[in-house]
């Protein structure tokens, strides 16, 4: 009676944490989100007044401690001080005040599913609420050379830069150095940078090339704890990240730097759920990490930069310092090719596979390919399953005889329960010989509910942050695996023109679409084969629970939910078959 209290108490208390976690996280990110898209609404209205040319210009900060941002500049930039990016995956521009590339959309992937929806803008125009944007430029050594400020206002070779087609911008401080910026970028989201310095004056400069990524606000994020969204960066091998929060906090400690690395190699950036920004200096060269957040005008501001090391240059000579700028879409494969062709150790890191990597990945590639195969993920899915199934069939086979077994004998259980209800010892005696007579094991049906967890969370994951799954169409209305089943049986499936989900406290409960109670309904059809527990209360608390499932799945990805009910149809089928042929097999009579 003790276990069964326990059991119920925790049952209650997991129903709870949910239901908290609903009101008090989700909800709350909800509408964050939906405050976000109104404001990115009311600034596409803006924009679209303005000339395509046009930007604000605030004042540059230095990545480099002292050296100080100068005034603003005018409001706007003439389209004429823009370079335009034109390539198959990307569209922008490049700010030639500044040399700052804070202008890049993507071509292949929009901000709902719909075909003609808005294409998702990676790198934001500075001035603008959500300016996030790449610089790169020198810091002087010495009082003996003129580098570019901050707002310099470069020169350029060209005035479009696509695949083949790089682009060089160029200041001369008129004391007889040049700078330069080779920009080039390649079918999908890498630009190749290329800092040069050429000495045509009379004496020795030396200089140290700098790159960096800033992030003029704080972004939203999705908020749970399986997906980082922030700081990123691998260095020798490890992976370094801080959340937006931890990364102020950090840098409030210890003056203004959240992390500081200096060694041969490593990437960071900035990591959204899909999308990535990444700088990536020459791996053969020591480099100088530094992570910041500081405070302007009450607002904190989030860089990450390096420094390639000290550059001198002789009279009549120049050098040259390589990098590249990753900015668009983790897509697991390109990012894998960039890895393994730049040597940068981690890359991958950028997706957030978790702790279960060795199954994460393996998933995404088996999903990738069963996808790519078929045409359609959600397909894929399906037959995944069907593969898993097969995995496990032995273990959970074995499993399925038990709880068949353990259903036939429930008469005889019972028949124990009430020959020894006044001495609970020996009703623990006689059932465990029961048990060991009839060779069953009365905790193996749990197997295959321990078995599906981990499954059910890799498969939870690679649902969750591959942008491969985003926006992937299985059939009729899911036109989004990784989003939520859209329909709603409280709006009578789209007939009443109203949002429950905005009502307080209850809304976050009030969006049940029709795959869930598919899932639902299998998940207490399941439960029906399963034998029935002794005691009444847990009966009705079983009973409850494919009721509470529903209602929980119901905000998870429609592809999980599709998986959780697809795996529940093959386990009735496969347990309804092993019980039919145990039923064959009537357990020896009990001995008195």
């Amino acid at each position: 009676m003790v276990d069964q209290k326990r059991l119920i108490l925790a049952i209650a208390i997991s129903i709870a944490i949910l239901f908290v976690f609903e009101v008090l996280w989700n909800q709350p990110i909800r509408e964050a989100e939906r405050a976000r898209q109104a404001e990115i609404a009311a600034l596409a209205e803006i924009e679209a007044e303005q000339a395509r040319g046009a930007t604000a210009g605030a004042p540059l900060a230095s990545p480099v401690p002292g050296v100080a941002p100068t005034a603003p500049r005018p409001a706007t930039t003439p389209a004429s001080l823009r370079v335009r990016i034109d390539s198959p995956d990307v569209v922008g521009s490049i700010n030639l005040v500044g040399a700052v590339i804070d202008d890049v959309t993507l071509r292949r992937f929009g901000v709902t599913p719909d075909p003609d929806s808005e294409r998702v803008r990676v790198l934001e125009r500075r001035g603008n609420p959500e300016a996030y944007y790449a610089q790169f430029g020198w810091s002087a050594i010495g009082s003996d050379v003129q580098v570019p400020p901050p707002d310099a206002v470069w020169q350029t070779s060209a005035t479009v830069l696509g695949p083949g087609r790089p682009v060089t911008l160029f200041w001369d401080n008129e004391r007889g150095q040049r700078f330069e910026i080779a920009i080039g970028i390649d079918d999908h989201f890498l630009f190749t940078i290329e800092q040069r310095v050429i000495n045509s004056g009379a004496a020795t400069v030396t200089v140290n090339p700098w790159g960096r990524l800033r992030r003029e606000h704080t972004p939203p994020t999705e908020g749970f704890f399986i997906l980082h969204e922030g700081l990123v960066g691998v260095f020798g091998g490890r992976l370094t990240e801080q959340s937006y929060t931890s990364a102020k906090d950090e840098a409030e400690k210890q003056g203004g730097a959240s992390f500081t690395h200096e060694g041969r190699g490593g990437w960071a950036g900035f990591t959204d759920k899909y999308w990535l920004g990444a700088l990536i200096p020459d791996q053969g060269q020591e480099t100088a990490f530094t992570w910041r957040v500081p405070m302007e005008g009450g607002q904190p501001r989030y860089q990450i930069d390096f420094l390639a090391g000290t550059k001198t240059i002789g009279p009549g000579l120049q050098t040259t310092t390589r990098s590249h700028l990753f900015a668009g879409a983790k897509e697991v494969h390109l990012i894998d090719r960039y890895a393994a062709a730049l040597r940068v150790e981690g890359l991958d890191k950028a997706i957030d596979w978790g702790w279960f990597y060795f199954l994460t990945r393996p998933f995404f590639e088996a999903l990738h390919w069963l996808g790519e195969t078929t045409g359609n993920y959600g397909v894929a899915i399906l037959i995944f399953t069907l593969f898993l199934k097969a995995l496990f069939f032995p273990l959970a086979n074995k499993s399925y005889k038990a709880m068949s077994k353990m259903k036939l004998l429930a008469p005889q259980m019972q028949e124990l329960k009430e020959k020894h209800k006044d001495d609970a010892a020996k009703l623990q005696q006689e059932m465990m010989a029961l048990y060991k007579r009839e060779k069953v094991n009365p905790v193996s049906g749990c197997l295959p509910i321990i078995l599906q967890i981990p499954v059910f969370f890799a498969l939870y994951k690679v649902l969750f942050v591959t942008i491969e799954m985003r926006h992937a169409p299985f059939f009729g209305w899911i036109q989004d695996l990784s989003a939520k089943d859209p329909t709603n049986i409280f709006t009578l499936l789209g007939l009443i023109p109203w949002d429950p989900t905005v009502i307080p406290i209850l809304g976050p409960f009030l969006h049940l679409g029709i795959w869930p109670i598919l899932m639902g309904i299998t998940m207490y059809l399941q439960q029906k084969l399963n034998p029935t527990p002794p005691d009444p209360v847990q009966q009705k608390v079983f009973m409850l629970l494919p009721f509470v499932f529903t209602f929980m799945l119901a905000q998870f990805p429609a592809g999980l939910v599709i998986y959780w009910s697809w795996n529940n149809l093959l386990s009735i089928a496969q347990q309804w078959a092993i019980m039919r042929k145990v039923a064959q097999q009537p357990p020896a009579p009990t001995k008195t």
